[in-house]
This record gives structure tokens, sequence and C-alpha cells, in this order.
């Protein structure tokens, strides 16, 4: 038995939960693919997979071991990717997990270029706006507005998202438009909230406009965690959004969203990539982030400090 054959093997039937499936992406026979997981099976003296003649499901000894499996399978990846004849051609399967809007608006459109460009790289992609344990989950990256707070990740500044409020028209014709921000936070008119994940809660935006600096904090009667749900909350006229430029355009442009308060200015909020320190930087990752960084470029560039 070759361990690594098996481990692999071991490791595409808990991905597709199939033998068969698993012996298609790995251009073996379902024979082979299941005499290798049993001999893994077989040498480790643990029952790795319950089968039934419908489904394969990963038992707790195997469950613990595929995590083991899939971190020293990348590693050795990596091990060979650092080689200078693989740097030219990066490849290898990248875990990585960003925020749903920026994947639906933004990553996914430009995924193709991507692929033409590093064939060779799997992109395996968590859409979430939820916190992510980097090394117990085996991701690779992820990618987050807001500062990072986890003093345990390397965390490289990739862009800045300019922010602006919007109301869909629905919304004004039903509530009228305010005319100052401070209307939002002491009469009828009502925000949708977006509660972070990292403790639940809704928080102020800062507003200024020639020396005068306030905090917005509004209340709700909709919240939500998940960017696209609470895009779509405002599109329903639930409430006035603050929302990051590249989500409200197209909907400005189709006269979806009305920007409000236009003269004043909110404080961009800084998008980070972030990534465990004793995760070694691939080469799949490093063009990876060097991607992401192009794309910020176009849709979200960081912000000079103020006075440069």
């Amino acid at each position: 038995m070759d361990r690594i054959d098996a481990m692999q093997a071991f490791a595409r039937v808990v991905e597709t939960r199939s033998f068969t499936q698993a012996a298609k992406t790995l251009h073996l026979s379902k024979t082979t693919v299941t005499q290798l997981v049993q001999q893994l099976e077989a040498r480790l003296r643990v029952k790795l997979l319950h089968r039934t003649t419908r489904k394969v499901n990963v038992t707790a000894d195997g469950a613990a071991y595929y995590e083991r499996v899939v971190r020293l399978l990348a590693d050795m990846d990596d091990a060979e990717t650092s080689l200078s004849s693989a740097v030219a051609a990066p490849r290898g399967r990248l875990r990585v997990d960003v925020p749903s809007p920026l994947a639906r608006m933004i990553l996914v459109p430009a995924l193709a270029a991507f692929h033409a460009r590093y064939p060779d790289i799997q992109i395996d992609m968590g859409v979430s706006d939820r916190p992510v344990d980097l090394i117990g989950e085996n991701v690779d990256c992820v990618v987050r507005g807001g500062e990072i707070t986890d003093v345990s990740l390397i965390a490289r500044r990739v862009g800045d998202l300019q922010l602006g409020v919007y109301a869909a028209p629905g919304y004004l014709e039903r509530e009228g438009t305010p005319a100052r921000p401070q209307a939002l936070e002491d009469t009828h008119h009502r925000i949708v909230g977006f509660r972070w994940a990292r403790n639940g809660k809704t928080f102020p935006y800062a507003m200024h406009r020639a020396g005068e600096r306030i905090e917005v904090q509004g209340r709700h009667a909709f919240a939500f965690d998940d960017g696209n749900a609470y895009l779509e909350a405002g599109l329903a006229g639930l409430g006035i959004l603050w929302l990051p430029d590249y989500m409200a355009r197209p909907q400005v442009a189709r006269g979806e969203l009305v920007p409000l308060f236009t003269d004043w200015q909110l404080d961009p909020m800084p998008l980070y990539l972030a990534f465990p320190p004793s995760r070694h930087v691939s080469a799949k990752l490093r063009v990876f982030i060097d991607w992401i960084v192009e794309l910020m470029a176009l849709h979200a560039p960081v912000a000079p400090p103020r006075g440069a």
C-alpha cells in the first residue's frame, strides 16, 4: 500500500461522500479506491468510514484523522510548489473564506480569469460573514471587512471600502426623506441593522462634514448577519442602509437605491486578508493574495493616510 495514495483516496471519499465520485476525480477505479481505504483502516486498526448501500459517513475517528491528513497533504503540496519549477505554475487546493457580497459581486465573476491564469489551483471558497477558525477548519486564508482583532493572525490590508447611506425609493415615499443623519436617531425612521458575527452586536457609524463629526446608531426592526440578506432587506424597503460603494453602485444605476446625506462622509471600512503565522505562504496562496490585491485596486483601493 502506498500510504500517500491511501490518504488521498480517503480524503477524497470524505469530501465527495462517495467511493464512486472519489474514484472519478482521482482517475482510479472504484475497486482501487475501496482497497486503498480498507488497507488504510487495517494499518490504523480504526474504522474510518461507515458505509451503506446509499451513502458514506465519516466516523468520529475518521473525522479527526481527516483533518490531519488534509494538513499533511497540503504541507506536501506546499513543499513541492516551493521548488523553482513549481513556482512558475503554482498548483494544489486552496481553502479560503470570504464575505458573501464580495464573493457574489466581485470575486466569483473574476474567477474564470484567475483559473485561466492558474489552471492547476483548485479553490474551495467558503462564503460567509462568520468568524472562521483557520487552524481548526484547515482554511488557508480569510478576507474580512473591519479591523482584525485576532492577534494570532497575520493580516494584510488589501482595500478600503468607501461607504454611503442609501434607501429604496419605496421606503422614502412611505416614510419621507431624512434631511440630516441625526433624524435616524429620534424619529419614525428605521435602519436595517447589521449584526457583526464577532459579537452579534450592531455598531454606530461615524460621519463627518466640515469639522462636524457625529455617530449614528439608528433604530431597527430587522437585523441580519449576512451582507446579501442585509442588502435585500434595504431593497425591500425595510430600512435605511450603510453600504460599501461597490454593493450600492448597480442598484443606484438601476434606480433601486437612492443615496442620502451626500454632503456627509463616512470613514472607510478596511478590508483585510488574514492567515495563520504558522501557515507557509505557498506559491498558490501568494498568487491568490496578489490576485485579491489586484481586484481591490480596481474596486476598493487602499486610501492614502489623511494629510498624505
